[in-house]
């Protein structure tokens, strides 16, 4: 990933030097296991363990001329210790140091995401219930509906986030596999207690079956629900987007001290942070559909899924990183407007407590069909003619002769249509 979306502490994870050194910590992990079962000498394990240091230069050297970057790793440990170099990567297969190495960074990164996803639910929770009681106009179809609040559309989110948490939380565990099974997975040269003993060094489950890799469906799996955190934060940004509009005006992305919206135009206040979570959303979701493709590979396995995964892995991991995190800070620091809201919801004159008045007049003893015809007369007169609904419904005389005022007026008070938004935050204790 570019740098401009890369935050340094997710970055680290999948920069050559760690990638190469997470190698040696399955390389080491193997030789200590070969050596309880007393395969390799312990000072054999102890040399590379002291002496060898990760060279990326040396690596690429190395890779120039062999084309095979493990051979070349390998090689460039071996350089580095004496007799002990023949028990580097003993009974190994390539894919069982790749594969087993990206399960440990898969993890590591998962359970970065995991403290990014909390970071930003917490901070979801809290601006909901700030803003639990601050009224505004629900939209349907982009057309004003019935009141909400905004806080009740925070705890929306909130409650979303917290089931995404969980679905990432069981790719990761999906992940968090290694494999030690040779060539074509049959343990012919290495024993499954190597792969045991080393997966439990490491941290990771052991493969119940693997061919000479493990199956691209664990990884299909995991950058899908990365996909579906963005996709997640997309609906959150495309909300800001619109509520950011000149027109409506209720709710604005943090704008700093000395920031600028245009090269041309001094006056602008772009939404640039959400329409930035907007398009990256959209290369998560092209990295799980290509991740799906990796799925199918010949045989026991072949390397086209080996390209792919150096590109949409990182890129993948990093991108939901940066964009849980800019959001955070959007959510934390967003400038909300609650008199525009309440103008906005006051602008068409009553509309939209026509399905109060609607069922007032049902409970009266009007037919719902009588019922619905005269709201909807009265309702299409004040979007045409911008009068008050609340004043044309009162002078149909079907409602005057089934409604006094005071039993219409009551149809029209707002804290009535909200009274159960706490029912909502107690169910997510966020009272």
């Amino acid at each position: 990933m570019i740098p401009r979306y890369t935050l340094p502490e997710m970055g680290r994870l999948w920069t050559d030097e760690y990638r190469f050194e997470t190698w040696r910590r399955v390389e080491g992990a193997c030789m200590r296991a070969w050596s309880e079962l007393g395969k390799i000498p312990p000072e054999a394990v102890d040399e590379v363990e002291k002496k060898t240091r990760i060279n990326v230069s040396r690596i690429e050297e190395l890779e120039a001329v062999v084309r095979h970057d493990m051979i070349a790793f390998v090689t460039s440990l071996g350089e580095q210790v004496g007799e002990a170099s023949r028990h580097i990567h003993y009974g190994l297969t390539s894919s069982d140091v790749l594969d087993t190495a990206l399960g440990l960074q898969l993890k590591e990164a998962g359970e970065m995401l995991l403290a990014d996803v909390d970071d930003f639910t917490t901070t979801l929770g809290e601006a909901a219930k700030k803003y639990r009681d601050t009224p505004m106009i629900g939209r349907t179809h982009g057309i004003h509906a019935e009141p909400v609040t905004f806080g009740l559309k925070l705890a929306l989110w909130f409650e979303e986030m917290q089931r995404a948490r969980k679905r990432l939380e069981d790719a990761i565990d999906e992940v968090s596999f290694g494999k030690i099974s040779g060539a074509t997975g049959t343990y012919a040269q290495v024993p499954p207690v190597v792969e045991e003993m080393v997966c439990r060094e490491l941290g990771l489950h052991p493969a119940p079956v693997s061919s000479q890799i493990l199956g691209r469906d664990r990884h299909a799996a995991f950058l899908t629900q990365l996909a579906m955190v963005g996709s997640l934060l997309e609906k959150y940004a495309t909300e800001f987007r619109h509520l950011q509009r000149t027109e409506v005006g209720e709710v604005e992305e943090p704008f700093r001290s000395g920031q600028k919206g245009s090269s041309a135009m001094p006056h602008k206040r772009n939404p640039i942070v959400t329409e930035r979570i907007s398009g990256l959303a959209r290369l998560l979701r092209g990295n799980a559909s290509t991740a799906m493709e990796n799925v199918a590979l010949w045989h026991e396995r072949d390397i086209s899924h080996s390209s792919v995964e150096r590109v949409i892995i990182p890129d993948s991991a990093i991108l939901t990183d940066y964009m849980l995190k800019r959001f955070t800070i959007v959510i934390r620091d967003m400038r909300v407007y609650p008199d525009r809201m309440r103008e906005n919801l006051d602008m068409t004159g009553g509309l939209v407590f026509s399905q109060k008045v609607l069922l007032a007049l049902v409970g009266a003893g009007m037919r719902r069909e009588e019922a619905y015809s005269a709201v909807q007369e009265a309702a299409m007169e004040a979007w045409e003619t911008k009068q008050s609904f609340r004043e044309l419904i009162g002078k149909d005389e079907r409602v005057a002769s089934r409604m006094d005022p005071e039993e219409l007026e009551q149809c029209f008070k707002l804290e009535e249509q909200l009274t159960h938004v706490d029912t909502v935050f107690k169910r997510l204790e966020l009272m």
